[in-house]
């Protein structure tokens, strides 16, 4: 099985990721750890990447999904699944990572999409950054988020509810609750 949990910020999918990790023994995919390891080992892409970095510019998509390629042509040839959390975040990172998916003849993908009203994700989020002490999460700055995420993440689910199943879970309640109503929902 391979897994793509999809979601606003504060819902909940980085927890969610862990849990599901670790129940079906996934290979859990955070395009940011990824990121950081090939920048750190110096590979190819990752010296790439650095350059983007180093400067303060975004990444782009094709190195990304040359990262996103070469760890789930590891994870087929070992037979294991993925978990992308947090990934694709846009329609043109769909469209390529469905071509991945085409490439590598994988087809065992379940999408869950985690949902939860706004005014309690801006909750959470204020609450985790005064549990943690970052400044970055701000009402303002959570809106903020929130916002790129409706306009440039949001289509994304439109994208691949023309192709393929998502499957819907309310990301209220604990997480051993969420876990479950996930669980039920791609058995």
């Amino acid at each position: 099985m391979n897994l793509i949990l999809f979601g606003p910020p504060g819902v909940g999918k980085g927890t969610q990721a862990e849990l599901l990790r670790d129940f079906y023994h996934l290979h859990h995919i955070s395009t940011g750890d990824m990121l950081r390891a090939a920048i750190k080992g110096g590979t190819p892409l990752g010296l790439e990447a650095q350059k983007f970095v180093e400067s303060g510019g975004l990444v782009p998509d094709t190195v990304i999904i040359g990262l996103v390629r070469e760890v789930l042509e590891e994870d087929k040839k070992a037979g294991k699944g993925f978990l992308l959390d947090g990934f694709p975040r846009t329609v043109a990172q769909a469209e390529a990572l469905e071509k991945l998916f085409q490439d590598l003849h994988i087809e065992d993908v379940r999408i869950v999409m985690i949902e939860a009203p706004e005014e309690e994700l801006i909750t959470r989020m204020l609450k985790r950054g005064q549990d943690s002490g970052r400044v970055d999460d701000s009402e303002a700055t959570i809106r903020h988020r929130l916002d790129v995420y409706n306009e440039q993440t949001a289509p994304v689910r439109t994208f691949y509810s023309t192709h393929r199943s998502i499957k819907t879970v309310n990301g209220l309640g604990t997480k051993e609750e969420v876990s479950d109503r996930i669980r039920k929902t791609i058995a």
